[in-house]
């Protein structure tokens, strides 16, 4: 399930159809460059101008929306965390303990002083392991810490009973971010490589080991790591939704894998069961061999560097540059982030719905919410008029599809229910035991849920984040308060604006309760077929014409886009700006031809869908994305779905031998 919620998008707020007579009242399109047809790159035409003269923060790797929003949410937090930590707070009140995480953060003098002393438990701790049993004792403890090494356990929906937790075993063990980094021999990933190879190094050498010590050790873990992600599902498999479920008995289970030691692990878990999944069956296959042929000692070297590695962010400076080296690398920020702006996320990060009570009370109005929920039930209206008129769908399939869509549950701009946090333990001058009390409390709070019925209120983000998401499982569109600001909301716009902004992006998230993944979920959440075959067969191939078209867009030098790892993301891009237009072609101002500014409602609805993903970004970080997200990069997120959108070709004027003209029966329609 996990999965799922990387494929989130951006939102707004819904302001209600209000009839506007004075213009003044409408907010001006400006940066348009009239010396690029609109039908040749529209995402430039509108974007350019602003592209050419935005500067990317040193200490960020992009700039603009979607999701770089979250720097200017990190200072709004970073406000309330700083007035918060210098109040005087009741003793375990929620204020006291973020006030009070987020001061021992900020005191940088006491975390260098303390070097790597509070790593040095845990080191002997692996120091003095003796058996392959006892190592797996040790990886068990971490897990209970949310620090993972070997093992991924996660407890979330059973996909063939979405009301009940069960608990999953995931592929884990690398150091990069995927599988295909420690085999590309580009010269971007190699450059990648060695920056990684550093950081080993690095964290050996700041740990006490010699210089030739370090490189040997750093050698040798990187060698391990190699070894499992040969084993690893690659990130286009991984959307496979039946291909990742293996519900096995854990005693066949112990048979398959014995070296593990699987019922021993759990005990020392707490985790109680007699089935679970094992989603990347493959990788427990190769760990289970690598146990005996690896020995003992490389393992415990592997264990340190794990170890160390999860926590150098927390430690001192040497630590925390180490760290950042690397991700320069990675993604070509410059600067590292002030202090304040690290804690702000890190807070948000373990504290994050302490926090968003804070938050939602200064920056989410309640007239928002019911506005998205309009706005919200506007697009399902359209959606559903969209599934009517299917003309490769039979009637019993768009049945069930609408049964689906008007199943689907809205959250919008915070939980109904606010999690708690009384069993974190803060202490203003304790920042590394801060950081490991919130994360055993994550684990226990997850562990809690298994074999136990689905809470259907818990929400997967914090409220103050700048996303989105569509969780399969629960058959739910979420909507944080985050983002509830312009460019994706704005309360002076009119419709238009509105519709293709947030609008875009609700109808976007509806999608995915249809896309390639999606439409493999009934209206429950199970994963259960609702198609006929003819039908199912007939969508199968409306995506493939999306893998189809999108991988022939090339985003830098020869690289281009996954299109196999993104349909998801660009099915829902294109239908989701199709039903947004639909629902405010029901409005008054979409019904209307009164220009505005000396445009249409029309060009101003498509001008809106442009502004919402303006991002400038660094190659490096464009890599990374094109690597590693479900998504687009921004450009082809507007131009992309816009070639397939009849009434975009009308509101500008799109001819033949445009760049992004493209055949009629060529167009792709889905929903």
């Amino acid at each position: 399930m996990r999965n799922w919620f990387l494929l989130s998008v951006f939102l707004g707020s819904f302001v209600a159809c209000q009839p506007r007579t004075e213009e003044k009242s409408f907010i001006a399109i400006e940066g348009i460059d009239s010396t690029i047809r609109p039908g040749d790159n529209f995402y430039n035409y509108v974007n350019l101008k602003w592209y050419d003269t935005a500067q990317i923060p040193a200490s960020q790797s992009g700039v603009g929306a979607y999701r770089f929003m979250n720097y200017q949410q990190r200072l709004k937090l970073l406000a309330i965390l700083d007035s918060v930590s210098k109040s005087t707070n009741p003793a375990g009140s929620l204020e006291q303990k973020i006030g009070d995480f987020f001061a021992a953060g900020m005191d940088t003098n006491s975390i260098n002083q303390r070097g790597f002393e509070p790593l040095k438990t845990g080191l002997d701790r692996i120091n003095a392991i003796t058996t392959i049993a006892d190592m797996l004792t040790f990886i068990a403890e971490q897990t209970k810490l949310s620090n993972l090494s070997l093992i991924d356990f996660q407890v979330s929906p059973d996909q063939e009973n979405s009301s009940m937790n069960m608990g999953h075993i995931y592929q884990t063990g690398i150091g990069m971010p995927d599988r295909d980094y420690y085999f590309k021999t580009d010269t971007s990933t190699l450059a990648i490589q060695q920056a990684y190879k550093k950081y080993l190094v690095d964290l050996f050498a700041l740990t006490g080991s010699d210089s030739a010590l370090a490189q040997k050790n750093a050698a040798l873990v990187y060698n391990i790591q190699k070894q499992l992600a040969a084993s690893h599902k690659t990130n286009v498999e991984l959307r496979d939704i039946k291909g990742n479920f293996h519900k096995t008995a854990l005693g066949d289970l112990n048979k398959q894998q014995p070296n593990i030691g699987w019922t021993t692990f759990f005990q020392h878990l707490g985790a109680t069961m007699d089935s679970l999944d094992v989603a990347q069956t493959g990788y427990y296959d190769k760990l289970n061999t690598l146990l005996k042929s690896i020995p003992l000692e490389d393992w415990k070297t592997y264990l340190k560097a794990s170890y160390i590695s999860n926590y150098a962010d927390y430690l001192s400076k040497p630590f925390v540059n180490s760290s950042f080296e690397y991700n320069k690398v990675l993604t070509g920020q410059t600067t590292q982030k002030t202090r304040g702006e690290v804690m702000s996320g890190v807070v948000d990060a373990y504290l994050g719905q302490a926090l968003g009570q804070l938050y939602t009370k200064l920056y989410f109005p309640e007239s928002a919410k019911a506005r998205m929920l309009e706005l919200v039930n506007n697009l399902q209206k359209a959606f559903s008029i969209r599934v009517d008129r299917l003309d490769w769908m039979s009637d019993s399939t768009k049945q069930k599809a609408k049964e689906k869509l008007f199943a689907i549950t809205k959250k919008i701009g915070y939980p109904d229910k606010w999690r708690e946090y009384n069993n974190v333990t803060v202490v203003r001058n304790k920042y590394f035991e801060n950081v490991v009390s919130a994360a055993a409390n994550n684990f226990q709070y997850n562990l809690a849920k298994l074999g136990k019925p689905v809470d259907k209120t818990e929400w997967f983000t914090t409220p103050s984040t700048v996303t989105a998401y569509n969780n399969p499982y629960a058959n739910e569109i979420v909507f944080p308060a985050g983002i509830l600001q312009p460019p994706y909301f704005d309360n002076n716009a009119d419709d238009a604006l509105n519709y293709g902004g947030i609008g875009m992006v609700i109808g976007h998230e509806m999608t995915h309760t249809f896309d390639d993944q999606g439409a493999q979920f009934d209206k429950d959440g199970n994963v259960k077929s609702w198609w006929t075959p003819a039908d199912y067969e007939k969508f199968k191939s409306k995506t493939q014409q999306v893998i189809d078209l999108y991988s022939k867009f090339t985003v830098l030098d020869s690289v281009h886009i996954k299109g196999a790892l993104t349909v998801g993301e660009n099915t829902a891009d294109i239908s989701g700006i199709a039903v947004a237009y639909d629902a405010f072609k029901m409005t008054k101002q979409g019904q209307d031809t009164t220009l505005i500014g000396g445009f249409t409602p029309d060009q101003r609805f498509f001008f809106s869908v442009a502004r919402i993903w303006r991002v400038k970004m660094k190659d490096e970080y464009l890599r990374y994305w094109i690597n590693n997200d479900p998504h687009s990069p921004p450009m082809w997120r507007v131009n992309g779905p816009l070639m397939n959108i009849p009434a975009f070709y009308s509101a500008f004027n799109v001819q033949p031998g445009e760049k992004m003209y493209l055949d009629d029966d060529k167009r792709i329609k889905i929903w």
